[in-house]
Protein backbone atom coordinates (compact mmCIF):
# COMPACT_ATOMS: atom_id res chain seq x y z
CA UNK A 1 0.00 0.00 0.00
CA UNK A 2 1.39 3.31 -0.97
CA UNK A 3 1.32 6.45 0.99
CA UNK A 4 2.19 9.12 -1.52
CA UNK A 5 0.53 9.19 -4.91
CA UNK A 6 2.17 11.72 -7.25
CA UNK A 7 -1.10 12.35 -9.06
CA UNK A 8 -2.74 13.46 -5.85
CA UNK A 9 -0.63 16.61 -5.70
CA UNK A 10 -2.59 17.98 -8.67
CA UNK A 11 -5.97 17.58 -7.05
CA UNK A 12 -7.74 20.63 -5.62
CA UNK A 13 -7.40 21.25 -1.93
CA UNK A 14 -9.86 19.38 0.20
CA UNK A 15 -12.48 21.32 2.14
CA UNK A 16 -11.89 21.65 5.86
CA UNK A 17 -15.48 20.79 6.73
CA UNK A 18 -18.04 18.38 5.30
CA UNK A 19 -19.75 19.83 2.19
CA UNK A 20 -22.59 17.38 1.96
CA UNK A 21 -24.64 19.63 -0.31
CA UNK A 22 -22.06 19.02 -3.07
CA UNK A 23 -22.30 15.24 -2.99
CA UNK A 24 -23.71 13.76 -6.21
CA UNK A 25 -27.24 12.32 -5.95
CA UNK A 26 -25.94 8.78 -6.36
CA UNK A 27 -23.91 9.16 -3.15
CA UNK A 28 -26.97 10.30 -1.21
CA UNK A 29 -28.98 7.42 -2.63
CA UNK A 30 -26.40 4.81 -1.73
CA UNK A 31 -25.94 6.21 1.78
CA UNK A 32 -29.72 6.03 2.24
CA UNK A 33 -29.78 2.49 0.87
CA UNK A 34 -26.94 1.50 3.20
CA UNK A 35 -28.84 2.93 6.17
CA UNK A 36 -32.06 1.11 5.25
CA UNK A 37 -30.32 -2.24 4.76
CA UNK A 38 -28.44 -1.93 8.04
CA UNK A 39 -31.43 -0.64 10.02
CA UNK A 40 -33.42 -3.65 8.82
CA UNK A 41 -30.43 -5.97 9.25
CA UNK A 42 -31.92 -8.16 11.98
CA UNK A 43 -30.64 -11.41 10.46
CA UNK A 44 -27.21 -11.49 12.08
CA UNK A 45 -27.65 -9.93 15.55
CA UNK A 46 -30.86 -11.87 16.25
CA UNK A 47 -29.93 -15.11 14.51
CA UNK A 48 -28.51 -16.58 17.72
CA UNK A 49 -31.80 -15.87 19.53
CA UNK A 50 -33.75 -17.45 16.66
CA UNK A 51 -31.54 -20.54 16.86
CA UNK A 52 -32.00 -20.71 20.62
CA UNK A 53 -35.78 -20.69 20.06
CA UNK A 54 -35.29 -23.74 17.82
CA UNK A 55 -33.47 -25.53 20.65
CA UNK A 56 -29.94 -25.64 19.23
CA UNK A 57 -26.98 -25.88 21.63
CA UNK A 58 -24.36 -23.13 22.05
CA UNK A 59 -21.79 -25.06 20.01
CA UNK A 60 -24.30 -25.65 17.18
CA UNK A 61 -25.30 -21.99 17.23
CA UNK A 62 -21.64 -21.08 16.90
CA UNK A 63 -21.29 -23.31 13.82
CA UNK A 64 -24.40 -21.84 12.18
CA UNK A 65 -23.17 -18.31 12.81
CA UNK A 66 -19.86 -19.39 11.28
CA UNK A 67 -21.75 -20.63 8.20
CA UNK A 68 -23.40 -17.21 7.96
CA UNK A 69 -19.95 -15.65 8.13
CA UNK A 70 -18.67 -18.04 5.46
CA UNK A 71 -21.40 -16.88 3.12
CA UNK A 72 -20.56 -13.28 3.99
CA UNK A 73 -16.91 -13.90 3.03
CA UNK A 74 -17.79 -15.41 -0.34
CA UNK A 75 -20.39 -12.71 -0.98
CA UNK A 76 -17.90 -9.88 -0.46
CA UNK A 77 -15.46 -11.39 -2.95
CA UNK A 78 -18.17 -12.18 -5.47
CA UNK A 79 -19.90 -8.79 -5.24
CA UNK A 80 -16.60 -6.91 -5.48
CA UNK A 81 -15.51 -8.91 -8.51
CA UNK A 82 -18.89 -8.62 -10.24
CA UNK A 83 -19.00 -4.88 -9.55
CA UNK A 84 -15.85 -4.51 -11.65
CA UNK A 85 -16.86 -7.01 -14.31
CA UNK A 86 -20.58 -6.42 -14.94
CA UNK A 87 -21.19 -3.11 -13.20
CA UNK A 88 -22.11 -1.53 -9.89
CA UNK A 89 -25.87 -1.24 -10.39
CA UNK A 90 -26.36 -4.73 -11.84
CA UNK A 91 -24.48 -6.33 -8.96
CA UNK A 92 -26.26 -4.36 -6.23
CA UNK A 93 -29.75 -4.92 -7.63
CA UNK A 94 -29.06 -8.62 -8.14
CA UNK A 95 -27.72 -9.12 -4.61
CA UNK A 96 -30.67 -7.33 -3.03
CA UNK A 97 -33.06 -9.47 -5.07
CA UNK A 98 -31.43 -12.62 -3.72
CA UNK A 99 -31.63 -11.23 -0.18
CA UNK A 100 -35.35 -10.58 -0.59
CA UNK A 101 -35.83 -14.29 -1.26
CA UNK A 102 -33.40 -15.89 1.18
CA UNK A 103 -34.17 -13.94 4.36
CA UNK A 104 -37.75 -15.32 4.63
CA UNK A 105 -36.33 -18.78 3.95
CA UNK A 106 -34.02 -18.36 6.94
CA UNK A 107 -36.99 -17.41 9.10
CA UNK A 108 -38.95 -20.49 8.01
CA UNK A 109 -36.12 -23.06 8.24
CA UNK A 110 -36.41 -25.61 11.06
CA UNK A 111 -33.97 -28.47 10.47
CA UNK A 112 -30.22 -28.08 10.97
CA UNK A 113 -29.41 -28.64 7.29
CA UNK A 114 -32.03 -26.15 6.13
CA UNK A 115 -30.88 -23.55 8.65
CA UNK A 116 -27.23 -24.00 7.65
CA UNK A 117 -28.02 -23.59 3.95
CA UNK A 118 -30.27 -20.57 4.49
CA UNK A 119 -27.73 -18.95 6.82
CA UNK A 120 -24.93 -19.40 4.28
CA UNK A 121 -26.87 -17.87 1.38
CA UNK A 122 -28.26 -15.07 3.56
CA UNK A 123 -24.72 -14.28 4.69
CA UNK A 124 -23.65 -13.90 1.05
CA UNK A 125 -26.01 -10.96 0.52
CA UNK A 126 -26.28 -9.54 4.04
CA UNK A 127 -23.48 -6.99 3.53
CA UNK A 128 -23.45 -6.94 -0.29
CA UNK A 129 -23.68 -3.12 -0.62
CA UNK A 130 -20.34 -2.56 1.19
CA UNK A 131 -17.81 -3.17 -1.63
CA UNK A 132 -20.13 -1.71 -4.26
CA UNK A 133 -20.69 1.54 -2.37
CA UNK A 134 -16.96 1.78 -1.61
CA UNK A 135 -16.16 1.48 -5.32
CA UNK A 136 -18.74 4.11 -6.30
CA UNK A 137 -17.33 6.55 -3.73
CA UNK A 138 -13.87 6.09 -5.24
CA UNK A 139 -15.31 6.48 -8.74
CA UNK A 140 -17.19 9.64 -7.92
CA UNK A 141 -15.26 11.65 -5.31
CA UNK A 142 -11.82 12.94 -6.41
CA UNK A 143 -10.25 13.98 -3.07
CA UNK A 144 -9.15 11.79 -0.19
CA UNK A 145 -10.63 14.27 2.28
CA UNK A 146 -14.02 14.07 0.55
CA UNK A 147 -13.93 10.28 0.49
CA UNK A 148 -13.00 10.14 4.17
CA UNK A 149 -15.83 12.49 5.07
CA UNK A 150 -18.34 10.37 3.20
CA UNK A 151 -17.01 7.17 4.73
CA UNK A 152 -17.18 8.75 8.17
CA UNK A 153 -20.83 9.73 7.78
CA UNK A 154 -21.50 6.40 6.12
CA UNK A 155 -20.07 4.62 9.16
CA UNK A 156 -22.18 6.79 11.43
CA UNK A 157 -25.29 5.90 9.44
CA UNK A 158 -24.43 2.21 9.72
CA UNK A 159 -23.92 2.41 13.47
CA UNK A 160 -27.03 4.48 14.13
CA UNK A 161 -28.95 2.00 12.02
CA UNK A 162 -27.41 -0.84 14.04
CA UNK A 163 -28.62 0.83 17.21
CA UNK A 164 -32.12 1.04 15.78
CA UNK A 165 -31.82 -2.59 14.73
CA UNK A 166 -31.03 -3.62 18.28
CA UNK A 167 -33.64 -1.44 19.97
CA UNK A 168 -36.51 -2.11 17.56
CA UNK A 169 -35.58 -5.74 17.13
CA UNK A 170 -35.51 -6.28 20.87
CA UNK A 171 -39.01 -4.84 21.25
CA UNK A 172 -40.44 -6.79 18.33
CA UNK A 173 -38.79 -10.04 19.39
CA UNK A 174 -40.25 -9.70 22.86
CA UNK A 175 -43.80 -9.38 21.49
CA UNK A 176 -43.81 -11.47 18.31
CA UNK A 177 -40.68 -13.61 18.38
CA UNK A 178 -37.72 -13.39 16.04
CA UNK A 179 -39.21 -14.78 12.79
CA UNK A 180 -40.85 -11.48 11.69
CA UNK A 181 -37.46 -9.75 11.97
CA UNK A 182 -36.13 -11.71 9.01
CA UNK A 183 -39.13 -10.66 6.90
CA UNK A 184 -38.42 -7.02 7.72
CA UNK A 185 -34.78 -7.61 6.75
CA UNK A 186 -35.97 -8.86 3.35
CA UNK A 187 -38.16 -5.79 2.89
CA UNK A 188 -35.23 -3.47 3.65
CA UNK A 189 -33.06 -5.22 1.07
CA UNK A 190 -35.86 -4.96 -1.51
CA UNK A 191 -36.11 -1.21 -0.85
CA UNK A 192 -32.37 -0.78 -1.39
CA UNK A 193 -32.54 -2.69 -4.66
CA UNK A 194 -35.41 -0.57 -5.94
CA UNK A 195 -33.58 2.63 -4.94
CA UNK A 196 -30.43 1.51 -6.77
CA UNK A 197 -32.46 0.62 -9.85
CA UNK A 198 -34.07 4.07 -9.92
CA UNK A 199 -31.08 6.29 -9.09
CA UNK A 200 -27.94 4.59 -10.39
CA UNK A 201 -27.19 4.93 -14.09
CA UNK A 202 -27.21 1.77 -16.24
CA UNK A 203 -23.92 -0.06 -16.39
CA UNK A 204 -21.87 0.09 -19.54
CA UNK A 205 -22.60 -2.88 -21.77
CA UNK A 206 -19.71 -2.57 -24.22
CA UNK A 207 -16.71 -4.78 -23.45
CA UNK A 208 -13.82 -2.92 -21.86
CA UNK A 209 -10.21 -3.02 -23.13
CA UNK A 210 -8.08 -5.75 -21.60
CA UNK A 211 -5.98 -3.21 -19.69
CA UNK A 212 -9.09 -1.93 -17.91
CA UNK A 213 -10.36 -5.33 -16.73
CA UNK A 214 -10.07 -6.40 -13.13
CA UNK A 215 -7.35 -8.99 -12.54
CA UNK A 216 -7.33 -11.41 -9.63
CA UNK A 217 -3.56 -11.79 -9.77
CA UNK A 218 -2.86 -8.20 -8.76
CA UNK A 219 -4.60 -8.18 -5.36
CA UNK A 220 -3.45 -11.72 -4.58
CA UNK A 221 0.19 -10.59 -4.86
CA UNK A 222 -0.23 -7.19 -3.19
CA UNK A 223 1.49 -7.52 0.19
CA UNK A 224 0.15 -4.15 1.33
CA UNK A 225 -3.42 -5.30 0.88
CA UNK A 226 -2.88 -8.51 2.84
CA UNK A 227 -1.12 -6.84 5.75
CA UNK A 228 -4.02 -4.39 5.93
CA UNK A 229 -6.37 -7.38 5.71
CA UNK A 230 -4.73 -9.21 8.62
CA UNK A 231 -4.55 -6.15 10.87
CA UNK A 232 -8.18 -5.29 10.08
CA UNK A 233 -9.30 -8.86 10.71
CA UNK A 234 -7.79 -8.93 14.19
CA UNK A 235 -9.37 -5.59 15.05
CA UNK A 236 -12.73 -6.40 13.49
CA UNK A 237 -12.93 -9.64 15.45
CA UNK A 238 -13.43 -7.31 18.41
CA UNK A 239 -15.99 -5.23 16.51
CA UNK A 240 -17.87 -8.35 15.41
CA UNK A 241 -18.14 -9.35 19.06
CA UNK A 242 -20.65 -6.52 19.47
CA UNK A 243 -23.29 -8.34 17.42
CA UNK A 244 -22.10 -11.95 17.39
CA UNK A 245 -20.29 -12.73 20.66
CA UNK A 246 -22.11 -10.18 22.83
CA UNK A 247 -25.51 -11.93 22.50
CA UNK A 248 -23.86 -15.19 23.59
CA UNK A 249 -22.23 -13.51 26.58
CA UNK A 250 -25.48 -11.84 27.59
CA UNK A 251 -27.47 -15.03 27.14
CA UNK A 252 -25.02 -16.85 29.41
CA UNK A 253 -25.89 -14.28 32.09
CA UNK A 254 -29.62 -14.83 31.58
CA UNK A 255 -30.24 -11.60 29.63
CA UNK A 256 -32.79 -11.69 26.80
CA UNK A 257 -33.01 -10.09 23.35
CA UNK A 258 -34.63 -6.94 24.74
CA UNK A 259 -31.62 -6.36 27.01
CA UNK A 260 -29.31 -6.78 24.04
CA UNK A 261 -31.38 -4.24 22.12
CA UNK A 262 -30.92 -1.69 24.89
CA UNK A 263 -27.12 -2.07 24.76
CA UNK A 264 -27.18 -1.39 21.03
CA UNK A 265 -29.38 1.67 21.47
CA UNK A 266 -26.90 3.11 23.96
CA UNK A 267 -24.04 2.43 21.55
CA UNK A 268 -25.94 4.23 18.78
CA UNK A 269 -26.29 7.32 20.97
CA UNK A 270 -22.53 7.31 21.55
CA UNK A 271 -21.98 7.04 17.78
CA UNK A 272 -24.22 10.06 17.20
CA UNK A 273 -22.27 12.04 19.78
CA UNK A 274 -18.75 11.13 18.62
CA UNK A 275 -19.01 10.88 14.82
CA UNK A 276 -19.48 14.63 14.19
CA UNK A 277 -16.39 15.25 16.33
CA UNK A 278 -14.10 12.51 15.01
CA UNK A 279 -14.99 12.50 11.30
CA UNK A 280 -13.75 16.04 10.42
CA UNK A 281 -10.51 15.46 12.32
CA UNK A 282 -9.87 12.15 10.62
CA UNK A 283 -10.74 13.68 7.22
CA UNK A 284 -8.01 16.28 7.67
CA UNK A 285 -5.60 13.57 8.81
CA UNK A 286 -6.32 11.55 5.65
CA UNK A 287 -4.89 14.34 3.48
CA UNK A 288 -1.41 14.05 4.99
CA UNK A 289 1.22 12.24 2.89
CA UNK A 290 1.78 9.59 5.57
CA UNK A 291 -0.77 6.75 5.83
CA UNK A 292 -3.11 6.35 8.80
CA UNK A 293 -1.43 3.19 10.10
CA UNK A 294 -0.91 4.59 13.59
CA UNK A 295 -4.57 5.61 13.67
CA UNK A 296 -5.52 2.09 12.60
CA UNK A 297 -3.47 0.63 15.49
CA UNK A 298 -5.17 2.99 17.94
CA UNK A 299 -8.59 1.88 16.72
CA UNK A 300 -7.64 -1.76 17.21
CA UNK A 301 -6.48 -1.13 20.77
CA UNK A 302 -9.64 0.79 21.64
CA UNK A 303 -11.83 -1.96 20.22
CA UNK A 304 -9.96 -4.68 22.09
CA UNK A 305 -10.12 -2.84 25.39
CA UNK A 306 -13.76 -1.82 25.00
CA UNK A 307 -15.23 -5.15 23.96
CA UNK A 308 -12.81 -7.03 26.18
CA UNK A 309 -14.45 -5.26 29.11
CA UNK A 310 -17.63 -7.19 28.28
CA UNK A 311 -15.97 -10.16 29.98
CA UNK A 312 -16.27 -8.27 33.27
CA UNK A 313 -19.96 -7.39 32.79
CA UNK A 314 -22.88 -9.32 34.23
CA UNK A 315 -25.86 -7.00 33.69
CA UNK A 316 -27.32 -4.82 30.94
CA UNK A 317 -25.62 -1.65 32.18
CA UNK A 318 -22.20 -3.31 32.14
CA UNK A 319 -22.62 -4.63 28.60
CA UNK A 320 -23.91 -1.23 27.43
CA UNK A 321 -20.80 0.41 28.92
CA UNK A 322 -18.50 -2.07 27.16
CA UNK A 323 -20.23 -1.45 23.82
CA UNK A 324 -19.96 2.30 24.30
CA UNK A 325 -16.25 2.12 25.11
CA UNK A 326 -15.66 0.26 21.84
CA UNK A 327 -17.45 2.84 19.67
CA UNK A 328 -14.52 5.32 19.27
CA UNK A 329 -12.24 2.49 18.21
CA UNK A 330 -14.73 1.28 15.62
CA UNK A 331 -15.13 4.76 14.11
CA UNK A 332 -11.37 5.27 13.95
CA UNK A 333 -10.72 1.80 12.56
CA UNK A 334 -13.15 1.95 9.66
CA UNK A 335 -12.08 5.42 8.55
CA UNK A 336 -8.35 4.66 8.81
CA UNK A 337 -8.62 1.31 7.02
CA UNK A 338 -10.76 2.87 4.28
CA UNK A 339 -8.22 5.65 3.74
CA UNK A 340 -5.34 3.18 3.45
CA UNK A 341 -7.39 1.04 1.06
CA UNK A 342 -8.07 4.09 -1.13
CA UNK A 343 -4.32 4.62 -1.54
CA UNK A 344 -3.67 1.16 -2.92
CA UNK A 345 -6.79 0.36 -4.97
CA UNK A 346 -6.07 0.43 -8.74
CA UNK A 347 -8.81 2.23 -10.72
CA UNK A 348 -9.77 -0.95 -12.61
CA UNK A 349 -10.03 -3.11 -9.46
CA UNK A 350 -11.73 -0.87 -6.94
CA UNK A 351 -14.67 -3.19 -6.39
CA UNK A 352 -12.42 -6.24 -6.04
CA UNK A 353 -10.06 -4.56 -3.56
CA UNK A 354 -13.04 -3.32 -1.53
CA UNK A 355 -14.55 -6.80 -1.67
CA UNK A 356 -11.36 -8.46 -0.47
CA UNK A 357 -11.08 -6.02 2.41
CA UNK A 358 -14.78 -6.52 3.12
CA UNK A 359 -14.10 -10.19 3.78
CA UNK A 360 -12.32 -9.15 6.98
CA UNK A 361 -15.69 -8.50 8.61
CA UNK A 362 -17.00 -11.78 7.24
CA UNK A 363 -14.08 -13.76 8.66
CA UNK A 364 -14.44 -11.85 11.92
CA UNK A 365 -18.08 -12.95 12.06
CA UNK A 366 -16.83 -16.54 11.73
CA UNK A 367 -14.04 -16.20 14.28
CA UNK A 368 -15.77 -14.08 16.90
CA UNK A 369 -18.70 -16.38 17.82
CA UNK A 370 -16.47 -19.46 17.69
CA UNK A 371 -14.00 -17.80 20.06
CA UNK A 372 -16.83 -16.67 22.31
CA UNK A 373 -18.44 -20.13 22.40
CA UNK A 374 -15.10 -21.82 23.10
CA UNK A 375 -14.13 -19.26 25.75
CA UNK A 376 -17.46 -19.50 27.54
CA UNK A 377 -17.34 -23.27 27.65
CA UNK A 378 -13.66 -23.34 28.67
CA UNK A 379 -13.17 -20.45 31.07
CA UNK A 380 -16.35 -18.41 31.23
CA UNK A 381 -16.83 -14.67 30.71
CA UNK A 382 -13.32 -13.67 31.83
CA UNK A 383 -11.62 -15.84 29.22
CA UNK A 384 -14.03 -14.54 26.56
CA UNK A 385 -13.08 -10.97 27.42
CA UNK A 386 -9.38 -11.83 27.42
CA UNK A 387 -9.54 -13.36 23.94
CA UNK A 388 -11.24 -10.24 22.59
CA UNK A 389 -8.58 -8.03 24.19
CA UNK A 390 -5.83 -10.24 22.75
CA UNK A 391 -7.31 -9.89 19.29
CA UNK A 392 -7.18 -6.11 19.56
CA UNK A 393 -3.56 -6.23 20.67
CA UNK A 394 -2.71 -8.47 17.72
CA UNK A 395 -4.30 -6.01 15.28
CA UNK A 396 -2.20 -3.17 16.68
CA UNK A 397 0.98 -5.28 16.49
CA UNK A 398 0.35 -6.11 12.81
CA UNK A 399 0.35 -2.40 12.03
CA UNK A 400 4.13 -2.32 12.57
CA UNK A 401 5.04 -4.35 9.44
CA UNK A 402 2.26 -2.60 7.55
CA UNK A 403 3.81 0.78 8.35
CA UNK A 404 7.22 -0.48 7.25
CA UNK A 405 5.80 -1.59 3.90
CA UNK A 406 4.04 1.74 3.42
CA UNK A 407 7.26 3.73 3.60
CA UNK A 408 7.22 7.40 2.49
CA UNK A 409 7.71 8.01 -1.19
CA UNK A 410 6.51 4.63 -2.42
CA UNK A 411 4.23 5.21 -5.44
CA UNK A 412 0.93 3.33 -5.50
CA UNK A 413 1.88 1.37 -8.60
CA UNK A 414 5.49 0.57 -7.63
CA UNK A 415 4.85 -3.15 -7.25
CA UNK A 416 2.32 -3.39 -10.06
CA UNK A 417 3.38 -1.90 -13.43
CA UNK A 418 0.14 -3.15 -14.98
CA UNK A 419 -1.81 -0.88 -12.67
CA UNK A 420 0.22 2.11 -13.82
CA UNK A 421 -0.48 1.26 -17.45
CA UNK A 422 -4.19 0.85 -16.71
CA UNK A 423 -4.28 4.22 -14.99
CA UNK A 424 -2.41 5.85 -17.90
CA UNK A 425 -4.88 4.45 -20.41
CA UNK A 426 -7.86 5.61 -18.35
CA UNK A 427 -6.50 9.17 -18.25
CA UNK A 428 -6.34 9.53 -22.05
CA UNK A 429 -9.16 11.92 -23.09
CA UNK A 430 -11.78 10.32 -25.33
CA UNK A 431 -13.41 12.17 -28.24
CA UNK A 432 -17.18 12.55 -28.16
CA UNK A 433 -19.45 12.34 -31.19
CA UNK A 434 -19.14 16.10 -31.60
CA UNK A 435 -15.35 15.94 -31.58
CA UNK A 436 -14.97 17.42 -28.09
CA UNK A 437 -12.67 15.70 -25.59
CA UNK A 438 -14.44 14.11 -22.65
CA UNK A 439 -12.87 13.55 -19.24
CA UNK A 440 -12.54 9.78 -18.73
CA UNK A 441 -14.14 9.93 -15.27
CA UNK A 442 -17.40 11.26 -16.70
CA UNK A 443 -18.70 7.74 -17.30
CA UNK A 444 -18.04 6.70 -13.75
CA UNK A 445 -20.72 8.77 -12.07
CA UNK A 446 -23.81 6.80 -11.30
CA UNK A 447 -22.01 3.56 -10.44
CA UNK A 448 -21.11 2.20 -13.88
CA UNK A 449 -18.33 -0.33 -14.14
CA UNK A 450 -14.96 1.35 -14.00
Amino acid sequence: MSITAPARTTLPAAPTAPETHRWPPVIWALLLGTFVVRAAGFALPFLSYRLAELGFSISTIGRILAAFGGGWLLGQLLCGWLADRVGRRTTLVGAMTVATITMPALAAAQSLCAVLAAAFVSGMVFDAPRPIVSAVILDTIPTESGRTQINGWRHMAVNVAAGLTGAIGGLLAGDAGTSPLFLINAAGCASCGILALLVMKPDRTAPRPLAERSSLRRPLTDGRLWLLWMASLAALTCAAAMFSALPLLMASDGLNAAAYGRTQAVAAIVVLALSPVLTPRLSRRAERPTPMVGVLATGSLLLGAGMGAAGLANDTAGYALASSLAVPGEIVLFIAAGSILNHISPPDSRGLYAGIWGTTMAVAVIVSPLLAAWSLQTGGDLLAGATILGSGLLGAALCAPLKALLHPGSPPTATHPAAAESLRLQRVPKPSASGRLLHPDAALHGGGAS
